[in-house]
């Protein structure tokens, strides 16, 4: 577009203002997609305490960070047969996996999407014995939370 000499600093300024607008979206666009706070230096217990708060019947349960991709075992002997509920969250963006197993053979393997959401798995033990849960993701740094309760 060409300006006549009388419009050239109408020209600039609206050039200025469109570059200056251009670079506050891309600004704001780059913050949108950071966390809100740093994984690392997290408060894991008070954010479990509002994210996934304890239930009764829990036979099993962590919270943490991964801060690389090593899977988190955590494990309870004793377990009694029956149906429970794996309730899980996960935040830091990609995906947590809860690698579920009953003395060394695997039940199942649900996953959560690291959005804040928690979510559900139903899990059968049909004998009692040591439950292993193995926390991993391939998305580190994140936090997260489960805990495993007898279903109602």
């Amino acid at each position: 577009m060409v300006f006549p000499s009388s419009h050239a600093p109408a020209a600039r300024l609206v050039r200025r203002t469109l570059t200056g607008a251009a670079a506050a979206v891309v600004v704001l666009a780059a913050t949108a997609c950071s966390p809100a706070g740093s994984i690392e230096s997290a408060d894991v217990p008070a954010w479990k305490a509002t994210a996934l708060p304890s239930v009764p019947g829990t036979v099993l349960e962590d919270a943490g960070k991964i801060l690389n991709r090593d899977p988190i075992v955590r494990a309870a002997s004793g377990v009694p047969a029956g149906t429970y509920t794996l309730t899980m969250t996960c935040e830091g963006g990609g995906k947590a996996f809860f690698a579920v197993s009953l003395d060394g053979s695997r039940l199942t393997e649900p996953g959560a999407a690291c959005n804040g959401s928690r979510e559900t798995a139903r899990i059968k033990v049909p004998v009692a014995g040591e439950v292993t849960l193995s926390t991993s993701s391939v998305d580190a740094p994140l936090i997260y939370a489960y805990h495993l309760a007898a279903s109602e």
